[in-house]
C-alpha cells in the first residue's frame, strides 16, 4: 500500500545518558524519505539506544523526539504509536505457528479475522514465508525467525520501521533474502526503515542513507 500522508521523524538535540556515561550527544537529524537509512559504528556506540529512542520505548535525557506531518507535531499517543514498530535482533516467538505470531498484533487491535488472515497472508508472501504458516515457529531456522520478525512488523503496516541488526547471526542466503525484502519495502514505498547493522557491504549494497554514530554524535556519510 502506498502512503498518501508522509510521516517525518525530527531528532533535536538528543543525548542519553546511563550510569552517568553519555551515550548519545546532541544528536540532530530529520528523517523524512521513504528511503532505507543505515545506522553504523562499533559495538557500543549507541546504535540500539537510538533505535529505542525513536521508537519511543526510551526518554531521552536532552532534546526532543518528534514525528511531523504537514509541519505540525503529532501527539505521542496509541495511534502514533502504532504508526510505528521496531524488530529486536532477537526475535522473540510464541509456541504456536507461524500464522498465529504474526496475527498476534493484529489481534490486539481488534482486527475482524477475515482482514486479519488476508494481512497475515499478504505479510508471510511478501517474506517468502507463505508454506510455512501452520508450522511451529519455534521449529524456523534463525534466518526464518528474522524474516518471521519481518513478516509479524510488516502486517502493521508501519510508517517507520525501524530493525536492530536485521541480518546479525543470519546466513548468506537468508541475508540475501532479507535485503530483497527491504528493497522491496523502499520499492513499493511502504516504510521508512532505518536499520543498525555492522555490515559496510550490506550499507552500500541497499542504503540510501548512512548515518555513523562517532563518539555519541551522528555524522552523515556518502554512499558511494
Amino acid at each position: 500500500m502506498i502512503r498518501t500522508v508522509d510521516l517525518k521523524l525530527h531528532l533535536s538535540h538528543i543525548g542519553k545518558n546511563y550510569e552517568g556515561n553519555p551515550i548519545l550527544k546532541d544528536c540532530s537529524y530529520t528523517f523524512q524519505e521513504r528511503a532505507i537509512y543505515a545506522l553504523v559504528g562499533p559495538n557500543g556506540c549507541g546504535k540500539s539506544t537510538l533505535l529505542r529512542l525513536c521508537a519511543l520505548l526510551e526518554t531521552p535525557d536532552q532534546g526532543s523526539i518528534s514525528f511531523e506531518t504537514d509541519h505540525r507535531p503529532l501527539p505521542i499517543d496509541i495511534s502514533l504509536r502504532r504508526r510505528i514498530t521496531l524488530v529486536l535482533p532477537d526475535v522473540g516467538v510464541f509456541n504456536t505457528s507461524v500464522f498465529k505470531n504474526v496475527a498476534y498484533g493484529l489481534s490486539l487491535r481488534g482486527l475482524p479475522k477475515g482482514e486479519i488472515r488476508q494481512k497475515v497472508a499478504q505479510s508471510l508472501q511478501f517474506v517468502g514465508l507463505e508454506n510455512k504458516q501452520s508450522q511451529s515457529a519455534r521449529t524456523l531456522s534463525s534466518g526464518e525467525t528474522k524474516r518471521l520478525g519481518l513478516a509479524r512488523a510488516l502486517a502493521l503496516e508501519p510508517d517507520f520501521l525501524f530493525l536492530d541488526e536485521p541480518t546479525a547471526s543470519v546466513d548468506q542466503k537468508n541475508t540475501e533474502l532479507i535485503e530483497e525484502i527491504l528493497v522491496k519495502i523502499k520499492e513499493r514505498r511502504e516504510s521508512t526503515v532505518l536499520m543498525s547493522t555492522h555490515d559496510a557491504d550490506q550499507t552500500r549494497r541497499i542504503a540510501d542513507h548512512i548515518i555513523k554514530i562517532d563518539r555519541g554524535e551522528l555524522r552523515p556519510l556518502s554512499n558511494p
